[in-house]
């Protein structure tokens, strides 16, 4: 069977390497240079490697971390596992203990640091009141309304820091069903579920060189740099720019492949709808120089949209990048650009004392995921016989993480198996 792959992002990348696996001709296309999609290598102008994102992992991604096994990463080595730690500079906040689950998230809230025994029963209280539900609840209840019996001290430390650095969208926009399923596979479906695995290699040679290393070892065709500008039905079969193909996966943007189910005649009004429908969230990572070390690799930080609006910084002279570099990520927020690096600046300077930083780069990604709000209608992964597309935006369980991408990926590599 020859299957074409459109778009070589994560998602892309997985279904092109399980499609090859399942014994398929694939050609892969990707209209950048690099691929990767939304979480890839960037190189600076000052010979500094950067990422356009600082993305992370966590121990209950399970798919994603087979993959990489499989085209030849070396995990350990690729990630450095700890943790979950949502600590502050000042010491503050929660920190889970090495414990079987779910010990290590009981012993964490005993010893959260700076909180309250009302803090901490309230949410002990609410943590089982989830697990008895089953950690569901109705589709349309926000984060906010899920969490209305939590203290607001366990609301700023702990659930807005969650569900931003997960769903990347504010607590009273944010689909409540979608973060309960996050936490239940993150912190209730084994040991190290809720690790974080922090990239030491730039995101590229995470997963993406060696993907692309693999494929062309099994004679999978690679277009890398080759942008994909018309699919058509032919009876069975598709044409992509005219070549003939048994299967075609649109692994691209969404809007991209909207754009071209629509140019294609095909009758897929409500695929398209759906698609286009989706609302979008910007990620902002803002690279700085002259840090001198943090107490931690990554630290939480205490954010405000109007006047700190970074959640997180990394240390990126602790994750095998050069001294001095950190990368504070801002998640959900339209600041201008300029107004957010003097905003961060000044946030990094009282909440992490770092004073003589200045600006190495300010990567956004304006459209980095889709708002995953309370009952959202995504699209099916099955546009038509023989057209399919995967992307962390496709029906899935999870929001937009690497994990929802590579998940779609390879779901979509296996239906191309059947008609």
């Amino acid at each position: 069977m020859r299957t074409a792959v459109v778009g070589a992002g994560w998602a892309g990348l997985a279904c092109a390497v399980e499609a090859t696996r399942l014994g398929h001709a694939v050609t892969l296309y990707e209209a950048a240079h690099m691929a990767g999609g939304r979480a890839r290598r960037v190189d600076h102008m000052h010979g500094l490697v950067l990422d356009n994102g600082q993305h992370i992992l966590i121990g209950a991604y399970a798919a994603t971390l087979k993959l990489m096994h499989e085209v030849g990463i070396d995990i350990d080595q690729a990630l450095l596992r700890l943790p979950l730690s949502l600590r502050f500079a000042d010491g503050g906040g929660l920190k889970l203990p090495r414990l079987p689950a779910p010990l290590d998230l009981l012993a964490g809230i005993f010893t959260a640091r700076g909180w309250t025994w009302r803090d901490k029963s309230s949410l002990l209280r609410t943590a089982v009141q989830w697990r008895l539900a089953g950690f569901r609840c109705a589709a349309g209840t926000t984060v906010a309304t899920l969490c209305t019996g939590l203290t607001p001290r366990v609301m700023e430390e702990l659930i807005e820091p969650l569900c931003v650095s997960a769903l990347n969208t504010p607590i009273d926009q944010s689909s409540g069903e979608v973060f309960l399923r996050v936490l239940r596979d993150a912190l209730f479906s084994g040991s190290g579920g809720a690790d974080l695995l922090l990239p030491r290699v730039d995101l590229g040679a995470l997963f993406p060189d060696a993907a692309l290393a693999w494929l062309a070892q099994h004679d999978a065709t690679l277009r890398i740099g080759t942008r994909v500008h018309a699919i058509s039905p032919e009876g069975a079969a598709w044409r992509v720019d005219g070549e003939r193909f048994d299967h075609v996966v649109l692994a691209c943007a969404p809007w991209d492949a909207a754009r071209l189910v629509r140019a294609s005649g095909l009758a897929a009004d409500r695929w398209c709808k759906n698609t286009e429908a989706l609302r979008f969230e910007a990620i902002a990572t803002v690279y700085v120089r002259g840090a001198s070390p943090l107490a931690e690799p990554m630290l939480a930080l205490r954010s405000h949209p109007a006047t700190a609006p970074a959640q997180f910084v990394f240390d990126r002279g602790q994750l095998g990048g050069p001294e001095g570099v950190l990368a504070l990520v801002v998640s959900a927020n339209e600041t201008p650009r300029e107004t957010l690096e003097q905003q961060v600046l000044a946030q990094a300077a009282v909440q992490l004392g770092q004073t003589a930083l200045h600006i190495v780069q300010t990567v956004i990604e304006k459209r980095a995921t889709f708002a995953c709000t309370p009952a959202l209608a995504r699209p099916p992964m099955r546009i038509a016989p023989g057209l399919h597309a995967c992307g962390d935006y496709t029906e899935g369980p999870y929001p937009a993480t690497l994990e929802g991408a590579v998940l779609s990926g390879l779901a979509a590599a296996k239906a191309s198996t059947t008609p």
